[in-house]
C-alpha cells in the first residue's frame, strides 16, 4: 500500500492550526467558544491597503511577478529598514515569500543539511522545530522559563554550541511568550555568537510592531554578526494582513540568492496584488499600527490583571505581541470526573470542551507547563473567557 514519505511522517501537524479548527467545530454544533488560539490580529486591513490593492487590481497587476518580488516592494522594504531600524540593505538582499513562515523555511532548507545542528530557544513557535525537521537538521532545543521571562542568557547560548552548529532561531517579540529582549541582552547573545563565525542567525521579527517598552531592537544591528543574520518579517501582525500571505527576509546576499533559487523551484513570486497591497503599508502612513499597538498593550494589562486573579496561575508581564503564556503546572495532575490532566495540552482540551475557551498547550511550544491565550479579541471576549476558565479550573480535583 503506498505510503507517505519518511520525511512527511516525521512532521507533526500544527497545534495551533489543530486547535482552531477543533473550536471552529464546536462552534458549528451551536456552542459557544471563545477562540483565543489563533495567532492574528482582529482588526481589518486599514483602509489605505486596500486601496491600493484595489487599484493594483484595476492596473492589472496580474502577471507573474519576479522570484523575489517587485522590485518597487524590494525598495520599500529596504526604506523600511533604514527608516525604523537604522540597518542598511539593498534591495538585492531582500526576498519576499507567501508569509514570513514561508520566508523562514525557504532559510532554514537553503542553509541545514543532515547532521547539522539548529539552536532553539523554547519556548519556541511550533513550526520553528517541524522545519528544522524538513531540512534533515537536529533540533538543539535551550530552554528558558517563567522565571528568566522566557529568555535563554549568553551562557546557555554557548553552552548549546558545538562543531555541528549551523544556525540559532531566534524570535523578538516571541511568540508564544510575549518577551522582547533588550539591546543589551541581544548585545550579550552577539558577544557569543561573534566566537563562532560558522553560526547564521535567523531573527524573527515579525512582531516588531506590537511592542510595548519602546523601540524594537534587532540582532542585526551588531556589526560583528551582521553579515550572518537574516531578519524575517512581514506584513501579517503589524498591519492586520494574515491573509494576505506576505513575508519576507533581508538577508547576507548568498543567502538571498539560495532562497530565490530554492523559492523559483516551488511557489515562485508571492501573489501580486498582496505584493502592492504590502507596498502601500511600508510607504504610507504608520499612524494605524500605533493604533492598534495601543489596543494590544491595552488587552494585554487586561489579561495579565484577569490572569493573576485565577488561583494557581504564574503570570509574567509580556512585552511584546499579543500573546500571554502563564505556567499552569499547579493545575498538571489534576483530574476532571476520573479524567487525569497529564499536561497543558490535555489541560487546554480540558479548557476547550468544559470552558467553551479555546487555548494552546505550551506542550507544542516546548512548556509543558505553560498555556498561550491570545489576546487579540475584543475586551468583552477576554473577561468572558478568563471568567469561564477560572470557573472551569476551579472544577478539577
Amino acid at each position: 500500500m503506498p505510503q507517505v514519505s519518511e520525511r512527511l511522517a516525521a512532521l507533526s501537524p500544527s497545534e495551533t492550526l489543530a486547535m482552531s479548527q477543533k473550536s471552529d467545530e464546536l462552534k458549528a454544533q451551536g456552542i459557544d467558544v471563545i477562540n483565543l488560539s489563533v495567532g492574528e490580529p482582529d482588526f481589518f486591513t486599514p483602509d489605505l491597503i486596500k486601496a491600493a490593492a484595489k487599484k493594483a487590481i484595476d492596473e492589472n497587476f496580474s502577471f507573474y511577478s519576479p522570484v523575489p518580488g517587485y522590485l518597487s516592494l524590494r525598495k520599500a522594504i529596504a526604506n523600511k529598514l533604514k527608516r525604523d531600524n537604522g540597518l542598511d540593505y539593498s534591495p538585492a538582499q531582500i526576498v519576499c515569500s507567501n508569509g514570513a513562515k514561508q520566508a523562514v523555511c525557504n532559510v532554514l532548507l537553503s542553509i541545514v543539511g543532515a547532521g547539522d545542528e539548529v539552536i532553539v530557544p523554547a519556548p519556541y513557535w511550533v513550526s520553528y522545530v517541524e522545519m528544522v525537521k524538513l531540512a534533515e537538521g537536529t533540533n538543539v532545543i535551550v530552554t528558558a522559563g517563567i522565571d528568566q521571562n522566557f529568555k535563554i542568557t549568553p551562557q546557555q547560548l554557548e553552552a548549546a554550541i558545538t562543531s555541528k552548529t549551523k544556525a540559532l532561531i531566534l524570535c523578538s517579540p516571541s511568540n508564544p511568550s510575549g518577551s522582547v529582549y533588550s539591546h543589551d541582552e541581544l548585545q550579550g547573545l552577539a558577544e557569543i555568537l561573534a566566537k563562532y563565525p560558522n553560526i547564521t542567525v535567523i531573527s524573527d521579527e515579525i512582531y516588531e510592531h506590537i511592542n510595548y517598552i519602546g523601540k524594537h531592537a534587532s540582532i542585526a544591528q551588531f556589526e560583528a554578526i551582521r553579515d550572518r543574520v537574516v531578519i524575517v518579517n512581514g506584513v501579517s501582525k503589524a498591519y492586520a494582513m494574515t491573509g494576505w500571505r506576505l513575508g519576507w527576509i533581508a538577508a547576507p546576499q548568498w543567502i538571498a540568492a539560495a532562497c530565490i533559487k530554492l523559492q523559483g523551484q516551488y511557489t515562485s513570486g508571492p501573489n501580486s496584488i498582496a505584493q502592492k497591497a504590502a507596498e502601500a503599508a511600508y510607504t504610507g502612513s504608520q499612524e494605524c499600527v500605533e493604533t492598534m499597538r495601543q489596543a494590544f498593550e491595552r488587552r494585554r494589562n487586561l489579561m495579565i490583571d484577569l490572569a493573576s486573579g485565577i488561583p494557581g496561575l504564574k503570570v509574567n508581564h509580556p512585552e511584546g505581541a499579543f500573546y500571554l503564556f502563564p505556567d499552569c503546572s499547579a493545575y498538571i495532575g489534576r483530574s476532571y470526573k476520573g479524567k487525569r490532566i497529564e499536561h497543558s495540552a490535555d489541560l487546554a482540551m480540558y479548557l476547550l470542551e468544559e470552558g467553551h475557551v479555546a487555548a494552546v498547550g505550551g506542550l507544542a511550544f516546548g512548556a509543558p507547563d505553560c498555556i498561550r491565550f491570545s489576546y487579540a479579541a475584543a475586551d468583552e471576549q477576554l473577561i468572558e473567557a478568563m471568567e469561564r476558565v477560572k470557573a472551569a479550573l476551579a472544577r478539577l480535583d
